[in-house]
């Protein structure tokens, strides 16, 4: 592995902006200082760039194994690290569902040999599984994900029983996706009734409304409190649910956080007409207000990290009917450049996106010598030049499924370097693919 000298560069890190050399050894951070030399080292001028601690993305979808029409862990983990991603925590709906610690351990296997970045799977809970769920290591696994919501067919985890077992019982944090299935059925109901087979993507927000979602992230939060669980609500997409959350506390010592993600703090449900199903995502893009009040809840500490729920599909099943077109879509390459489209625009500040990609995710679970830029840390780092437009084509996209809900879209900012455990993964268009990322570890 090459020693790597970082030049000039203005680091934005734990809550100050610099500038530094960062020296680069075996993979960690061995030095920063205001001037370094080293003989040895391959230098990169970064005078001008902005070194960021890598994006920690703690919700994401690859799709391997079963799904790899779709996506596979090489693709989408290139993409990432195209879009300043260098760690992830994949989700447990891939096929076979990662429901026993045999399926769990062949994904890590995969992604030791295909992994661009740095990579962890979480544990699938379901109605039936509950002995190979309390099996889970927390100190090799990031967490334990229910779907409590009908986003996952048979991995819908909706007996009360199992539920409340589970946040008793569970070794580790449990990351949930809320929507009330009840809720939800008793609306598709009401909309098939009215209209019947002419559902419309503009009646996605009403049928998942935020209802359902409110219903079922103030159960996870009340079951939470009653068993004192270690409790993570993923893609955080409406205004009521802001309010369940603290921001009083300091972040290590909350049991309970949320996420939010880019495409509900980017779109809203005025771009159906011009997007469609193109931005049809569970939990769906709701209102204006619902965008605005994710962002406040972000900048105030009631929302404590931003992620994406990177979930490719097909250009094809995507432009088949509302109805028929799967939820989800590509993000891990464009979600930092959005980030940094909001700094331009005076929503969120530079340090503010490195809290909450970065250090708050590392800090969220408790992951072991990442998400800062601190001596003796991996080097976990992306270099972005701040002021050089780059617009999104299919011709710029690294995504298996070759689209993007951005295309067309100008980000002002351009990510040119992104460093891997230290290891030179992405320069300006050109990957490095004879190393992979590695395994996180947890200290828990």
């Amino acid at each position: 592995m090459d020693t790597i000298l970082i030049k000039a560069a203005t680091l934005v890190n734990e809550g100050q902006i610099f500038v530094a050399d960062v020296l680069i050894k075996n993979g960690l951070i061995e030095k920063i200082a205001p001037n370094i030399s080293h003989p040895q080292a391959r230098e990169i001028n970064a005078q001008g760039l902005h070194l960021l601690p890598g994006m920690i993305d703690d919700q994401v979808h690859f799709r391997e194994p079963g799904l790899t029409h779709k996506a596979d862990i090489f693709s989408e983990s290139m993409a990432a690290v195209a879009g300043g991603i260098t760690s992830y925590m994949e989700m447990p709906n891939t096929v076979p569902n990662t429901l026993t610690q045999k399926l769990l351990a062949d994904k890590y296997e995969i992604a030791s040999e295909m992994s661009l970045a740095n990579y962890s799977f979480f544990m699938g809970a379901s109605n039936n599984n509950l002995e190979e769920v309390l099996k889970t290591d927390p100190a090799t696994v990031c967490g334990i994900k229910i779907f409590m919501g009908s986003s996952t067919g048979n991995m819908l985890v909706e007996n009360e029983k199992v539920l409340e077992n589970i946040f008793k019982d569970a070794p580790m944090l449990i990351a949930t996706h809320c929507e009330d299935e009840q809720t939800i059925q008793h609306n598709l109901k009401v909309f098939k009734e009215k209209y019947g087979d002419n559902l419309t993507i503009e009646m996605h927000p009403l049928i998942r409304s935020a209802e359902a979602c409110y219903l079922s992230s103030s159960m996870a939060v009340a079951l939470a409190k009653k068993h004192n669980t270690r409790l993570h609500i993923l893609h955080i997409s409406t205004a009521g649910e802001v309010a369940l959350f603290d921001n009083q506390l300091p972040l290590k010592e909350k049991r309970i956080t949320a996420e939010a993600c880019i495409h509900h703090l980017w779109f809203d449900d005025s771009d159906y007409a011009t997007k469609g199903n193109w931005i049809k995502w569970n939990p769906a893009v709701k209102t204006a207000a619902d965008k605005d009040a994710i962002l406040k809840g972000l900048l105030d500490g009631h929302i404590d990290i931003i992620a994406t729920d990177h979930a490719p599909h097909t250009i094809e099943e995507k432009e088949q009917p509302y109805s028929q077109a799967p939820s989800g879509g590509p993000l891990v390459q464009h979600a930092l450049s959005a980030l940094l489209e909001m700094y331009h625009q005076k929503k969120i500040s530079l340090i503010q996106i490195v809290e909450k990609t970065a250090h708050n995710v590392a800090t969220c679970f408790n992951i072991d010598k990442r998400g800062f830029i601190r001596e003796g840390y991996w080097a976990d780092l992306v270099l972005v030049n701040l002021n050089d437009p780059v617009t999104v084509t299919k011709n710029n996209i690294f995504y298996k499924c070759g689209w993007s809900p951005f295309e067309g879209q100008t980000f002002q900012a351009e990510i040119t370097h992104t460093f891997v455990s230290g290891n030179l993964a992405y320069e300006k268009g050109k990957f490095t693919t004879n190393e992979t990322g590695k395994r996180l570890a947890f200290n828990r």
